[in-house]
């Protein structure tokens, strides 16, 4: 049956983000279990690392919502479908997502989506173009929390059509998030070219910069750990691009300078291999002000054996036990984070080393990506029995 299987996953782009990762680690799970794995996609720094051997990949304006190209993509799509006569196309966003619908209506093959969000509305158009991820054969949920989102604000869809809405936990590559495997030559390197006193306690935020992701409540947290007088030196990080958003990065550096915490909050653009970065915290921060549909950074922090500190909305929610392998603190607040950092300062090494210890167990266990894989492949097998 495998052979069959020919599956085409359509994405805006192909860049570093959670639901791209996903896309790229499914691609090449498929063609190890014999199946023909195709990617469509616009671009991105991911594109490099695909093996062309493995999956085949083609470009297309499919992160475009101009509708003459949704239009354009959805016609190019079916043309690839018949082609390579294509069973299952899994679209991973709204715009290419109308593209796969009228593909796949004409073709008669088998469409799936994932929700890699919450897709939030302000009106019944939104909601209609949001509706597009509910309009597939199965639809698939990254968390609990989006699950029940999804129930909440679609759940008639489900009701009048035959249609399946289940919850596969996204994964991470626990191969490539693994403590034991970073070249110590790298994690002196980065920290030399970045000037990281790592004799200093140093809190790790990663994530792009954007206001959702909470960068100033992590900062606001920050200074009042500063006003305290610690005995303990530390260092705080600000790790992720601006994408553009060149006035919130302005906002971050004045606050900061606000604060005269110039010499305690350093921001750094990339870190082309995340474990790094993660290898060299003592502890790591996810501030998110609105849910995370999964939470990648608390997931990879506790693979990585670092304690991890979350917002307690969204995703992280249900990968982290909370006070063992991770904290949770009250969303949107500075003090409950900055008293939950000052907890974890004052721990000792092994105590510290526990919780990390812990977490890579935890995630070993739930959010290892092959099993996200595995469990995926087998509703798209599923699905051709069905057919």
């Amino acid at each position: 049956m495998n052979k069959k299987i020919k599956v085409l996953q359509v994405i805006p782009r192909l860049g570093f983000g959670g639901a791209e990762t996903g896309c790229y680690d499914l691609a090449h799970y498929l063609s190890e279990q014999n199946c023909r794995s195709f990617i469509v996609t616009s671009g991105g720094e991911l594109l490099k690392y695909v093996k062309k051997q493995k999956v085949k990949v083609f470009q297309l304006p499919v992160h475009s919502k101009n509708p003459l190209l949704i239009l354009f993509n959805a016609i190019a799509l079916l043309i690839i479908i018949m082609v390579y006569n294509i069973s299952i196309v899994h679209a991973r966003s709204r715009a290419p997502a109308w593209s796969c619908l009228l593909a796949t209506k004409i073709t008669r093959r088998k469409f799936v989506t994932t929700f890699h969000g919450t897709y939030n509305f302000q009106n019944k158009l939104k909601k209609l173009y949001n509706s597009v991820m509910v309009r597939s054969d199965l639809v698939i949920a990254g968390s609990n929390f989006i699950f029940s989102h999804i129930n909440d604000n679609y759940g008639n869809f489900f009701f009048k059509k035959k249609k399946k809405l289940l919850v596969i936990f996204r994964g991470i590559n626990t191969s490539y998030f693994n403590p034991q495997k970073i070249s110590l030559l790298k994690i002196d390197k980065f920290s030399l070219e970045n000037e990281i006193d790592r004799n200093k306690f140093i809190i790790l935020l990663p994530g792009r910069l954007t206001y959702w992701k909470g960068q100033k409540i992590f900062i606001e947290a920050i200074k009042l750990l500063a006003d305290q007088n610690t005995t303990q030196i530390f260092q705080a990080i600000i790790l992720g691009n601006e994408q553009g958003r060149n006035v919130y990065k302005k906002q971050l550096i004045g606050l900061v300078e606000q604060h005269r915490l110039n010499k305690i909050i350093k921001f750094i653009d990339h870190c082309d291999e995340m474990p790094i970065a993660y290898r060299i915290a003592n502890l790591v921060c996810s501030c998110s002000i609105e849910p995370e549909t999964f939470g990648r950074v608390s997931v990879e922090a506790q693979a990585m054996e670092i304690p991890i500190i979350a917002s307690d909305i969204g995703g992280s929610t249900e990968t982290i036990v909370n006070e063992k392998t991770g904290f949770l603190f009250k969303n949107g607040d500075p003090k409950a984070l900055a008293d939950v950092i000052t907890l974890l300062m004052q721990k000792d090494y092994n105590s510290l080393k526990s919780i990390g210890f812990k977490g890579r167990k935890n995630i070993l266990k739930k959010f290892d990506v092959d099993k996200m894989c595995k469990t995926t492949f087998t509703e798209y097998k599923k699905l051709i029995e069905l057919s």
